[in-house]
């Protein structure tokens, strides 16, 4: 434009402008044409309301699965950018200053699992247990049993419910509580030939694949959602 109006008030051509400013004449008359994102940007808007802890880089996973052809630096110009859905970072509070060391991840998927417990409340102030269990090689979350009690007898029977369709697993990645250190997960992982490893007293890093997922499960699942009663509860995580 700016080259145009230079033209136009000194009385120079178009030929004349590009060879002084030594540039080609189609790039004189170029004229950007943007492409046409609209059902781009409401799928994106769908997505963020279903999933509003979900960001851009999430977000571009979910349209790649569905068949869209868009890379990921678009996906974050129309969310961040164009449609203002930037996700408020959450607070966390601040941790001692240690070395991070690499957990070493498994190289097969089913072989290894790692399990904890999630705490929440209902509505009335009533408390219930999540226990959820992962894979850190697939990162395949088989079960989310939700209930008031959880106890060492119980995680036994969960976990033959689970293994009954696939291969038994070799290890198990857990943390001290009761329900893990009792007699009754010692037993059955004796019966089954499982070896049971327990992480330190208070590191939970040491078992931060299973940490992670209790992360997002609560901020994605658990802080989004107020539930009445216990069947709410194992109805919503379970979807």
């Amino acid at each position: 434009m700016a080259a145009q109006w230079s033209a136009e008030r000194f009385g120079l051509s178009q030929r004349r402008v590009c060879r002084l400013l030594a540039l080609d004449r189609n790039t004189l008359r170029y004229c950007s044409r943007p492409p046409d994102d609209a059902a781009l940007r409401t799928r994106i808007r769908e997505i963020a309301e279903q999933k509003r802890r979900y960001g851009a880089p999430r977000i571009y996973v979910r349209l790649r699965r569905e068949g869209w052809r868009v890379n990921h630096k678009k996906v974050e110009r129309v969310y961040y950018r164009d449609e203002g859905l930037s996700l408020r970072r959450r607070r966390r509070k601040k941790a001692a200053a240690v070395p991070r060391v690499a957990l070493p991840k498994p190289t097969q998927p089913g072989r290894c699992y790692a399990m904890d417990f999630v705490h929440d409340r209902l509505v009335r102030g009533r408390r219930f247990k999540c226990l959820t269990m992962t894979d850190p090689c697939s990162k395949e979350v088989p079960v989310i049993e939700v209930d008031v009690s959880i106890g060492g007898a119980r995680v036994c029977r969960i976990l033959d419910r689970v293994f009954l369709t696939r291969p038994l697993l070799e290890t198990l990645i857990l943390d001290n509580g009761p329900e893990f250190a009792g007699t009754a997960l010692d037993a059955w992982a004796a019966q089954h030939g499982v070896h049971l490893h327990f992480i330190q007293p208070g590191k939970p890093v040491q078992n931060a694949f299973i940490e992670s997922f209790n992360g997002k499960f609560r901020d994605e699942c658990l802080n989004e959602h107020w539930v009445v009663t216990l069947q709410e509860a194992q109805l919503v995580i379970e979807a």
